[in-house]
């Protein structure tokens, strides 16, 4: 049946390009493996061109996939479910491609692309390693080429495809609506009842969602080729992979660490928890394989240098290739959809991605210990003064750090298995938290220790000339910090504040030490220096984190014990400001003013004007937090924080709720008779009514010339114990009177000077009118942020130093000879 409107060749040269993608990976996979296994140079260089073919036609595959549904989605075309779910018509243009990506099928074809781009650059570069190596990206393509299928086998169904009509997934089956009376089918005009779509989740509308993914996906996909070298060595038996994958290793590193550190930016700037990390467990996921993949790098330098860490160095690049594919198991399986704020859910791929760790693992695994034994190592143990003993020992420090990161996250994992029921612990910052500070304290002094070592053995002496002075200036400069910083963070006791002080040392001694060895030792060659220069990135990023948590302020303290919520897990009314439009509130070091809000033609985004008032000094700026309606939930809001930037601060505001007058207001006023002295009861207090003053001489009210002012100066009693001075009145001129209403915002009252009642016995008639809202009201969470600009400038200065890293690798990979390596020996 032919359906009005739809429109069908983009699904269905997707639909074959998805299969040409699959076929494409496959034969690139069986082709590279055989031009691996032969030996014959022309029978080797007949399968490379073949797979060379296969895969060049798996990346024109790959690339017309995302083109099609990035058309697909710019065109509105919600026919096709994955336009309807994840795009609605009044979406911006710039969030095109975070709708792209958003859904599961999306990040499957990010993926794939960077694996395109990879595999391409490979070939170009690997030389005698591409058969070996391209063998290994080739499978994950086939691998990732399977989720986008979207078919079924047996009554079980492979992938799931970004080209699905709405129509074939049932969609329409129950809503009558969309049938046709007759003939009890579908309409066949169905199209012209669906005006838009579900829209972008609220939370990705951000600008750091367009740039964050892409990212991050490419640091996922790079963790591929270090494991790919290893491969490549365990099946060759052949060493000479170690070299070539330095560099590569340190671009994952630089890459995957700076798309972990945008999502953290993308949190601090749209989610309303308060700060950049919450160790959820989709940042887990992605940390973990990072620790893994730099642990690594590590232990490969070494076994450059010395020969030490050649078997360390091919477990850390299996398990952080092993480890990415566990995390897409994670957050695409659904079984972190209770427990994460970024998990996928929706189609159940358990089985699918059970497989795909159990292809890459299983293989590996068996290749390293059937190959163990005949590994090169040195049997004479390092010398505990030589920089490779604690770049090993390093090593082990950040291995420990994410065996215990993933072993938490995977509690969800370990009681579906098992069908335990674990409870996550009440306070997940802390329970991670008070393991990591200590990694964290390790990782610094080693940091700043080791490269002050020189490989195989240093004289002590040296040794201690050459670092009494940078840990000298470091003590000094933390106990600055750590006496006149105000960290007071006691929250969780003694020993944890006293480990906060530990870590401040280590952080800066890790600055200290590295921008020392820079000038000293290096003379300051930057082109050598990267290492160092990510060393002190590093320490930044840790002394930003301890600062910007440890001293973290709330400053909206409620001082007028009025809440629009009640307390959750998540939020506190004690910690959020109530704020009515137009008046004036104090807020700790500021005043602040909610002056007005505006709202998008399209009626979904709100934004809130917050005017500030520093008291010290006078200075005043503004900050536009928003709440944005979604197309998915009625109802549902979700709120995007903004900030002020200062050299040593943040202050950073979001919308906890708000309440608009117009929508909850149908009150009306209630006539009450009172003599002066006389007191009237409301529901939250109680009001007396002083006196009464004709043409008062102070009044505030405005009087016009000719007219004459009868105000009543009364007293409001509110139940908390605040009181309050209100004035309603009426002014006359000759035959005419106004009422001139006076209002206490905070307890939702008003009040009118009706008449005069019976004036020779003095009884007046005012009317109280109590409304739910009298006034648009807004409710604020802000915090402090104090040097949190450390944190950032340590992401930027360590990843120029991964950066640095990179470009003096490929370059001395290119000029010179590997170093022999003294007496090794299989054992």
């Amino acid at each position: 049946m032919n359906y009005t409107g739809e429109h069908l060749f983009p699904g269905q040269a997707g639909h074959f390009f998805v299969i040409l993608s699959l076929v494409a990976s496959l034969v690139a996979t069986i082709a590279y493996f055989k031009a691996n296994k032969v030996s014959i140079p022309e029978e080797k260089q007949s399968w490379i061109r073949m797979a060379r073919t296969a895969f060049i036609l798996e990346c024109i595959s790959v690339v017309a996939i995302i083109g099609l549904v990035a058309f697909i989605i710019s065109q509105h075309y919600f026919e096709y479910k994955y336009a309807y779910q994840h795009s609605d018509r009044s979406m911006e243009a710039k969030y095109l491609l975070s709708c792209i990506w958003e859904g599961q099928e999306g990040s499957f074809m990010l993926w794939s692309f960077w694996h395109c781009v990879l595999g391409l650059i490979l070939i170009k570069t690997s030389k005698q390693h591409e058969a070996g190596v391209m063998t290994v990206i080739s499978l994950a393509q086939f691998c990732i080429a399977t989720m986008l299928l979207g078919i079924y086998v047996f009554n079980i169904k492979i992938g799931i495809n970004p080209f699905t009509l709405m129509r074939n997934e049932g969609f329409f089956d129950n809503a009558p609506v969309f049938k046709d009376v007759l003939t009890g089918g579908l309409r066949k005009d169905y199209l012209s009842l669906i005006r838009d779509g579900s829209g972008l989740n609220t939370l990705l509308q951000n600008y750091w969602m367009v740039i964050h993914p892409p990212v991050l996906f490419l640091g996922f996909a790079s963790t591929i080729v270090p494991f790919a070298f290893a491969y490549s060595g365990l099946v060759n038996k052949s060493e000479g992979w170690v070299k070539p994958a330095i560099p590569w290793a340190a671009f994952s590193g630089a890459i995957l660490g700076t798309g972990i550190m945008m999502g953290a930016a993308w949190a601090y700037e749209a989610l309303n928890f308060g700060g950049y990390w919450a160790w959820d467990p989709v940042e887990n996921a992605s940390l973990v394989p990072w620790l893994v993949i730099v642990a690594g790098l590590h232990t490969n330098i070494v076994y450059k240098s010395t020969g030490h860490s050649l078997r360390a160095t091919y477990l850390f690049y299996i398990l952080g290739f092993i480890l990415i594919i566990y995390s897409t198991f994670l957050t695409r399986s659904g079984i972190l959809g209770d427990t994460s704020v970024h998990a996928f859910t929706g189609a159940d791929m358990t089985w699918q991605l059970l497989s795909f760790i159990i292809v890459f693992t299983i293989p590996s695994f068996y290749l390293y210990f059937k190959n163990y034994k005949s590994i090169p190592t040195i049997r004479k143990e390092e010398s505990s003064y030589s920089r490779e003993f604690w770049m090993f020992i390093g090593a082990l420090v950040l291995l420990l750090s994410a065996v215990v990161i993933i072993a938490k996250t995977s509690v969800p994992v370990f009681n579906k298995v098992f069908g335990t029921s674990i409870a996550p612990p009440e306070d997940i910052k802390l329970s991670y938290n008070q393991v990591q500070i200590y990694v964290a304290i390790l990782i610094g002094i080693f940091t700043a220790v080791t490269q002050y070592l020189k490989y195989k053995d240093t004289p002590k002496g040296v040794f201690g000339k050459k670092i009494f002075i940078p840990t000298l200036i470091s003590l000094v400069i933390s106990l600055i910090i750590s006496i006149f910083g105000s960290i007071h963070y006691d929250e969780h006791g003694i020993g944890y504040l006293a480990a906060i002080h530990m870590a401040i040392f280590a952080a800066v001694y890790a600055i200290v030490a590295n921008a020392s060895y820079i000038w000293i030792a290096l003379k300051g060659k930057i082109k050598s220096a990267g290492a160092s220069i990510a060393h002190v990135g590093f320490g930044l990023v840790l002394l930003g984190v301890l600062l910007s948590s440890a001293k973290k302020d709330v400053l909206s303290k409620n001082t007028t014990g009025i809440a629009l919520f009640e307390k959750t897990k998540t939020e506190d009314p004690a910690e959020n400001l109530t704020l009515f439009k137009g008046l004036k509130t104090d807020m700790g070091k500021y005043h602040v003013t909610y002056s007005r809000d505006t709202v998008e033609e399209n009626g979904k985004k709100r934004y809130f004007q917050l005017d500030f008032e520093e008291k010290a000094t006078g200075k005043t700026f503004s900050l536009f937090p928003d709440v944005l309606k979604s197309n998915r939930e009625e109802g549902s809001q979700s709120a995007n924080p903004d900030k002020k930037h200062y050299l040593n601060k943040d202050i950073f505001v979001y919308v906890s709720s708000f309440l608009d007058a117009s929508l909850n207001d149908t009150t009306s006023f209630q006539p009450r008779d009172m003599k002066v002295g006389d007191t009237t009861f409301f529901s939250n207090g109680f009001m007396v009514l002083n006196k009464v003053d004709v043409n008062p001489p102070n009044n505030k009210r405005q009087v016009l010339p000719g007219e004459t002012a009868m105000m009543l100066n009364m007293t409001v009693f509110a139940k908390n114990g605040i009181r309050y001075d209100v004035t309603p009145g009426i002014v006359i001129n000759g035959n005419t009177f106004r009422n001139l209403e006076d209002s206490v915002l905070a307890q939702n009252l008003v009040i009118r000077f009706n008449k005069v009642k019976d004036e020779k016995k003095g009884v007046l008639e005012i009317g109280v009118k109590e409304g739910k809202s009298l006034n648009d009201i807004v409710t604020l969470k802000v915090y402090e942020f104090p040097f949190i600009n450390v944190l950032w400038i340590g992401v930027i200065i360590m990843v120029i130093g991964f950066v640095i890293s990179v470009v003096y690798r490929v370059k001395t990979g290119k000029s010179k000879k590997s170093v022999t390596k003294p007496q090794m020996v299989k054992s």
